[in-house]
């Protein structure tokens, strides 16, 4: 198994991935979304291969709590064959080390903090950065990179393609 970037022939097994991984489309539509938007940042869009396969695929995109740019993790996915074999840890690692390099100061992401937690994830609200949705509070969590700041508050803003999920 290897992570790596994203490369234009990966654009067909990466979407194949979140069909598989989530049993519907929903998730790929949004993906197709993305890389059609101004959020869309190819430097933090991986692929996990297993052989030659396609096996896992994660995107970090452009995102804002108020005026500060941020960036909003997911959609992420492992072929179900080959998910607890560690893929998606790979994929998580290296998204957010890349991330980090490139100077970003925050994650958020929508997820069950209890497998998020384990890659630094909290509750946004432990950081006083609050969910578009109030109904998300409990899943709503973010991961302070090295250039965080205190004063990043407010509320998290998803690119425009996840106002159609």
């Amino acid at each position: 198994m290897w992570v790596c970037r994203e490369q234009p022939g990966d654009v067909a097994g990466a979407r194949a991935v979140q069909v598989e991984a989530f049993g519907r489309e929903l998730e790929a539509s949004l993906l197709d979304e993305l890389r059609a938007s101004d959020a869309w940042m190819p430097e933090l869009s991986f692929v996990v291969r297993f052989g030659v396969e396609v096996a896992g695929h994660v995107v970090v995109t452009r995102a804002h709590v108020d005026d500060w740019p941020v960036v909003a993790l997911g959609p992420i996915g492992v072929l179900p064959r080959f998910q607890g074999r560690g893929l998606g840890a790979a994929l998580m690692h290296t998204v957010l080390g890349a991330a980090d390099a490139l100077g970003e100061p925050l994650v958020g992401l929508l997820g069950d903090p209890r497998f998020y937690e384990r890659f630094g994830f909290e509750l946004g609200a432990m950081t006083h950065v609050l969910p578009p949705d109030p109904d998300w509070l409990q899943h709503f969590q973010v991961r302070k990179l090295a250039a965080y700041e205190d004063k990043i508050q407010g509320t998290f803003r998803y690119a425009a393609p996840f106002d159609n999920v």
